[in-house]
């Protein structure tokens, strides 16, 4: 991104930008991912970190390329994921082993029922058609057009409703953690 991207711009936000990112090149950054990850899953859970991160960069950081950014973080992202999944096939299943650095299933669990809770939670604050058209692109992995079709909509509205309800999701993570 040069600086009218990646800062400020005058006539938009870092969400902003963020968004139109993730319309541009979502399709391509999950594709990678699931190539390299072998799973739609870990490969849409994966970009959106990435997204997560671009977000939390502070308005004055500068990125010259911001495609080469998105997927050069995601392809860290993927590496650090396959490590995590390598150490996990490896630990012994003892539970009195030496396994002190993994994450007990019920922890994991409860982490994940909190963020399904709050996902839902920001979902329901928003317009029907936002809701909708983000479930189905972020969560059922379905294309625009297919959306659009759907829907009734065209792809750019399908796109702006997918982008606003990214936006919404990441302020009000960024709220709850406020109040940690």
């Amino acid at each position: 991104m040069d600086s009218s991207e990646a800062g400020t711009p005058p006539g938009g936000t870092r969400a902003t930008q963020v968004v139109a990112l993730f319309r541009e090149h979502n399709a391509a950054l999950v594709g990678f991912l699931r190539a390299r990850l072998n799973s739609l899953a870990d490969a849409q859970e994966v970009a959106q970190e990435v997204y997560l991160k671009l977000l939390s960069l502070d308005g004055a950081t500068v990125i010259d390329s911001p495609r080469a950014f998105l997927f050069r973080a995601a392809s860290n992202l993927a590496v650090d994921r396959l490590r995590m999944r390598n150490v996990r096939a490896s630990a012994p299943a003892d539970p009195d082993g030496d396994n002190w650095h993994a994450t007990p299933i019920p922890e994991q669990h409860a982490s994940a029922h909190e963020q399904w809770r709050d996902l839902r939670q920001a979902l329901d604050e928003l317009p029907p058609k936002t809701s909708r058209a983000f479930v189905m692109h972020v969560i059922e992995g379905r294309d625009f057009a297919t959306i659009a079709r759907e829907m009734n909509l065209s792809e750019r509205m399908v796109r702006y409703h997918v982008g606003n309800a990214l936006a919404h999701c990441r302020e009000r993570r960024d709220r709850a953690e406020n109040f940690r």
